[in-house]
């Protein structure tokens, strides 16, 4: 069978900021085999609509790393993330992509298991409105943690305390003086700290931090687009309080997949989490929707749908 194929790829080497310029929607015939690296992949969800090989069927539903383009040719083996969706699972299949997905998966294994939270320690969530801490927010709650996180607008700060359940929320843009934030807002000190941006944040939740601190380091959005800024944390507060610091991808916890899933899915059904995404519609608005990331313009899960 031979169709014609869309894909988003990336025009030249990006510096700094990434915009819609730098990538541009190709054409190919699905038989056709471009240069390696032309195609940029993701974790995505799709319907098989022809297979040659016996565990996957038309029309079967499957979640796993996916490229941005219409259709994606793949040959099943443990080293291809991948797997079928039950037919008869009764949440939306954009939940497969961002709570039952790599972002669950980062946010449970990132939470407890990094940082094992125990009842009543307080924790801070920095980029709190984005896909991975919406949900370690709410999942620090569902322990009986205190929990406070930031985000850049007063919207997200207004989502985080009235839909998503905070105990508290700040904007972090109209803090002068983040370490002053912090001292504000956790009074008796941080006992854990997830953090999703690094820089100056992670600097300042350092200086909070309680004995025994542990700060999972999930991303630095802060320092993706600026080579030249990198946090430098005190490790005189590290070694004195013995905060322990480490850094983990979701694939860490990949063999616990569907034990992560299944305890999110049900908290989903019981009402206890809830899923935020925010959806663009059409290939074309790929490139926006990548770009808008590195300006914190999403709530939630960013995804698209083709």
């Amino acid at each position: 069978m031979e169709v014609e194929s869309r894909y988003v790829a990336v025009k030249h080497h990006v510096e700094g900021f990434p915009c819609e310029d730098d990538f541009e929607v190709k054409k190919t015939r699905l038989r056709w085999t471009p240069e390696s690296g032309e195609r940029i992949a993701a974790y995505g969800a799709g319907e098989v609509v022809a297979s040659a090989c016996e565990e996957y069927e038309a029309g079967d539903i499957v979640a796993g790393v996916l490229g941005w383009e219409d259709y994606t040719l793949f040959s099943p083996s443990p080293a291809v993330l991948m797997s079928k969706l039950s037919t008869s699972n009764d949440l939306p299949l954009s939940h497969h992509l961002s709570a039952l997905g790599t972002s669950g998966m980062t946010a449970y294994g990132g939470l407890y298991e990094v940082c094992r939270p125990e009842r009543g320690e307080k924790v801070f969530v920095s980029a709190a409105s984005g896909s991975v801490g919406s949900l370690v927010g709410q999942f620090a709650k569902l322990a009986g943690c205190y929990v406070v996180g930031c985000a850049g607008t007063n919207a997200k700060v207004d989502l985080l305390k009235n839909k998503l359940g905070f105990d508290e929320a700040f904007n972090y843009k109209e803090e002068p003086d983040m370490k002053s934030a912090l001292k504000r807002y956790f009074p008796d000190g941080i006992d854990i700290y997830f953090d999703n941006v690094g820089g100056e944040t992670l600097e300042a939740a350092l200086a909070s931090m309680n004995t025994y601190g542990r700060v999972a380091l999930c991303g630095v959005i802060s320092e993706y687009t600026d080579p030249g800024r990198r946090a430098t944390p005190d490790l005189l507060e590290v070694i004195y309080k013995r905060i322990i610091i480490r850094g983990f991808f979701a694939w860490d916890f990949m063999t616990r997949f569907g034990e992560f899933t299944g305890i999110i899915g049900d908290w989903i059904r019981q009402g206890k989490v809830q899923v935020i995404e925010d959806v663009s519609d059409g290939m074309e608005s790929v490139p926006s929707a990548f770009t808008a990331l590195f300006h914190g313009n999403n709530i939630g899960k960013k995804l698209v749908k083709l």
